[in-house]
């Protein structure tokens, strides 16, 4: 028998309910400042340089006037409906991955801890993609409505229901995947990055004195908070260009994309490399403590609790 034998054996379900818990509670926390940071991303300059949103806390306030609490939300329903899955399947993938790419003896290395995050990242992008592109039609329809009626034109009303009913009937189940590989591009790169960086901030700090091992939760909120915050950053570009795809209703006079390459080309000569960094602050925020409480809700081990399962 060999040494992982001897390892606790490594129970999907409870992972599964874990990560659905924390993506339900880290979602509704921060939505409001995704809304903000889809739209500042959607936001093209205009001709002579104008543009509906000056700064972050200038499109949280206009949104905010323009719509109401209740409008900061839109999009929501769709987002904590699926965020269950995605999240339950991005954690639970990440720790299955590790576990069998652990070696017999020692740690983990990095090279495979990067590979376990890559391989979490590609299985999420089947909930990721659909959901994302939901998503941004409500986050952005204020955006683009407002737009409409200063040119003197209305846009009628959307639903993630009737949206996705359309995409269905024109394009049939690809219709939901507009965008899949810019948002592969951008949640493969992010695990690779998160979830190493946050296994070894993790690994620093002070451990539980239960015996099991795991770091204090605490640290796990602040090490999935830095790790995020450093993640997010890193892959904004490819989030920017994904914003820019999954945007089905474009404005009046805004440039439209063929694809990941043609986006970027078009977004560096139009609008310059800074483009590829807008929401970045924005995005830092809301991936901090969705992740933080995301880690720290599902070391917590809820879902062994309620199945009665004790942690190894």
């Amino acid at each position: 028998m060999g040494e992982k034998s001897k390892t606790p054996q490594f129970a999907l379900i409870p992972k599964i309910i874990n990560g659905g818990i924390a993506g339900i509670i880290g979602v509704s926390c921060v939505f409001p400042l995704d809304l903000v940071k889809t739209r500042l991303q959607n936001q093209q300059i205009g001709p002579n340089g104008e543009r509906m949103y000056t700064s972050m806390f200038d499109c949280f306030r206009k949104t905010y006037k323009a719509e109401g609490y209740f409008g900061m939300y839109r999009g929501s329903a769709v987002n904590i409906l699926l965020i269950t899955p995605e999240k339950a399947i991005k954690l639970a993938a990440n720790d299955f991955f590790r576990y069998h790419l652990q070696p017999a003896q020692g740690p983990l290395p990095i090279v495979r801890q990067m590979l376990a995050g890559g391989l979490a990242g590609f299985c999420q992008i089947i909930i990721t993609t659909p959901m994302e592109l939901l998503k941004i039609q409500m986050q952005d329809a204020g955006r683009v409505a407002a737009q409409a009626k200063a040119a003197g034109k209305t846009i009628p009303k959307m639903s993630a229901t009737k949206i996705a009913l359309d995409l269905f009937k024109k394009h049939g189940i690809l219709g939901l995947y507009k965008g899949i590989g810019a948002t592969m591009l951008r949640d493969v790169s992010f695990s690779v990055v998160y979830f190493p960086l946050f296994a070894t901030l993790n690994d620093l700090g002070p451990r539980k004195t239960d015996g099991s091992g795991e770091a204090v939760f605490w640290c796990s909120f602040l090490s999935g908070c830095a790790a995020g915050s450093f993640a997010a950053l890193a892959v904004n570009p490819f989030d920017v260009i994904k914003t820019r795809l999954q945007a089905l209703t474009k404005a009046e006079g805004e440039r439209s994309y063929s694809g990941i390459m043609d986006a970027g080309i078009k977004i560096m000569k139009h609008e310059g490399p800074t483009a590829f960094f807008k929401g970045g602050a924005c995005r830092m925020i809301v991936i901090a403590p969705l992740f933080g409480i995301a880690q720290m809700v599902y070391f917590l081990g809820v879902a062994e609790f309620m199945l009665g399962i004790k942690r190894g």
